[in-house]
């Protein structure tokens, strides 16, 4: 087993309202790229490989960090469609979509929690494939030769924290909230299974004139 990172992309378009707008980074989200891969380099950060999923936030995110890797895509690693989602709970269950950044934190739980008991006929997939394409995809991962570095989203992150602290739905989705733009996470092996060492970290974000860009959305 291989020690793997895993990245959030960095900051897209915070503005939009359904996923093909979301998809893409803002100009912070293209500069907070480019100071991560800086920071790996400097920092003499060795990665062997690099994977992304096919989302665009991803591979511009992963194009900017200038690794010098080939990346590999799988779908696997894009993230859940929380547009598609906080849609269907509104349509089905009257619970309305947010309008303001600051009740996105009581929303997200709800969206999870319905989610995972499968009242929301507009999923996209169930809860539970995605528990399975995230853990089939980081253990395919993992088996392979050599660190590598993962660019993918927040809520694909919170799952594997999931699935590696036993996290209730309500924990898990407060981990997601808690996940900054082009934040770092890494797993090593212990004792035969994938120990998180490292959560939401930013060192490439700790200047004071780079604070500004710790940003969550």
């Amino acid at each position: 087993m291989s020690h793997i990172t895993l990245i959030r992309h960095g900051q897209a378009n915070n503005q939009a309202k359904d996923e093909a707008s979301y998809d893409q980074l803002s100009p912070l989200g293209h500069q907070q790229a480019r100071w991560l891969g800086a920071h790996l380099t400097a920092t003499n950060q060795h990665h062997r490989r690099l994977y992304t999923g096919t989302l665009r936030r991803h591979r511009e995110t992963a194009q900017g960090m200038n690794t010098g890797l080939t990346p590999t895509q799988d779908p696997r690693l894009n993230e859940l469609e929380y547009f598609t989602l906080a849609t269907a709970l509104e349509t089905e269950h009257g619970v309305a979509i947010p309008t303001e950044q600051a009740h996105f934190a009581a929303h997200l739980p709800r969206v999870f929690a319905a989610w995972a008991d499968g009242i929301l006929e507009g999923a996209p997939e169930t809860f539970g494939a995605f528990e399975t394409r995230v853990r089939d995809a980081l253990s395919e991962i993992t088996a392979g030769t050599g660190p590598a570095l993962v660019v993918t989203s927040g809520g694909l992150i919170s799952m594997a924290m999931r699935q590696h602290l036993d996290l209730s739905i309500k924990a898990m989705a407060n981990v997601a909230l808690a996940i900054m733009n082009t934040s770092v996470h890494r797993f090593y092996p212990i004792g035969g299974t994938w120990a998180p060492v490292m959560f939401n970290a930013v060192p490439h974000l700790e200047m004071p004139d780079r604070h500004h860009a710790q940003t969550h959305f």
